[in-house]
C-alpha cells in the first residue's frame, strides 16, 4: 500500500529533499508551502500522482483548513506529518529586537505547528502513522541574539516529545529531529543577505538538506514496533562547547 506523507515547508531545503526522497521511496507527498511556482515544479517534475502541491501560508489556520479540505481522497489518508516549516528572523540581542520578528517566528514555528499537528491527529491515530518535527539544536544549545529563535525550536523539540507521551497506546510514532548547522535557505531568510549565508557555511562543510531528508526516510520507514524519540545530527566542523566571558576593562 501506498503511503501518503505531508511536508510543510517543502519549497525549499529540507522540506523539498525530504518530498524528493520519499517519492523516489514510493510514497506520496503533500507538499505545502508559499510559494506556488515552486510547489508546481515539484509537481511537474515528480508527476501528479506522486505530489500534490497546497499553497498556504501556515500561520493562516483558515487556509490550513481549506487546503485539508481540498485534498483528493489518495492523499487524504496521511501516514507522516513533517513539521519542516520554520524560520528566524533577526540576530539582535532581545533588548534591541523586533517584537514584529519576535512573533512571526512563534506564529510560524510554534502555533501554526500545533494546529495543523492538532487538526491532522485523527486520521494519524486511525492509520498509526507518524510525526516528525524539525526542531534544532538552538532549543538545546543557546547562543546569542538565538533568544526567541531558541525559544521556539525549545519549544518544538518539547512538544514533540509531549506528544509521544500523549499518544502511548495509539500505535502513532513520534520524532524529534533537532539539526545543527544545515546549509540551506534559513541564513538568507533570516539576515536577507546572500553574503551573510556564505560567509557563514564556508570552510564549515555543513550538512545539507538532503542529509536530514535521508534520516526523515530512515525513521519514517523503520517497522512500526520502533520508535526514535530524538535524533540531533551536526556536522563534524560544529559542536555545541561555547561558554564565554566577559572580562572588567
Amino acid at each position: 500500500m501506498t503511503k501518503t506523507a505531508f511536508v510543510t515547508g517543502a519549497t525549499a531545503g529540507i522540506g523539498e529533499a525530504t518530498v524528493r526522497t520519499l517519492v523516489a521511496s514510493g510514497w506520496r507527498c503533500v507538499a505545502t508551502g508559499r510559494r506556488k511556482e515552486r510547489l508546481d515544479a515539484l509537481v511537474s517534475e515528480l508527476g501528479a500522482d506522486k505530489v500534490h502541491a497546497a499553497c498556504f501560508d501556515v500561520r493562516d489556520s483558515e487556509a490550513m483548513d481549506a487546503a485539508i479540505a481540498a485534498l483528493p481522497a489518495e492523499f487524504a489518508g496521511v501516514d507522516l506529518l513533517v513539521n519542516n516549516a520554520g524560520l528566524a528572523q533577526g540576530l539582535s540581542p532581545a533588548q534591541e529586537a523586533d517584537l514584529e520578528n519576535w512573533q512571526t517566528m512563534i506564529d510560524t514555528n510554534v502555533t501554526a505547528m500545533v494546529v495543523l499537528t492538532r487538526k491532522l491527529l485523527p486520521v494519524l491515530i486511525e492509520r498509526k502513522g507518524a510525526v516528525i518535527a524539525i526542531g534544532s539544536v538552538a532549543g538545546n544549545y543557546i547562543y546569542p541574539g538565538g533568544n526567541v529563535y531558541a525559544g521556539s525550536k525549545a519549544f518544538v523539540n518539547h512538544f514533540t516529545l509531549a506528544l509521544r507521551a500523549d499518544l502511548h497506546g495509539t500505535g502513532v510514532r513520534v520524532t524529534s529531529i533537532e539539526p545543527g548547522m544545515v546549509e540551506t535557505e534559513f541564513t538568507l531568510v533570516r539576515t536577507g543577505s546572500q553574503d551573510a549565508s556564505d560567509d557563514l557555511y564556508r570552510g564549515v562543510d555543513p550538512m545539507t538538506g538532503q542529509d536530514i531528508a535521508d534520516m526523515i526516510k530512515w525513521v519514517a520507514e523503520l517497522p512500526p514496533h520502533l520508535n526514535i524519540n530524538r535524533l540531533e545530527p551536526m556536522p563534524v566542523n560544529q559542536d555545541f562547547a561555547g561558554f564565554r566571558v566577559a572580562r572588567n576593562t
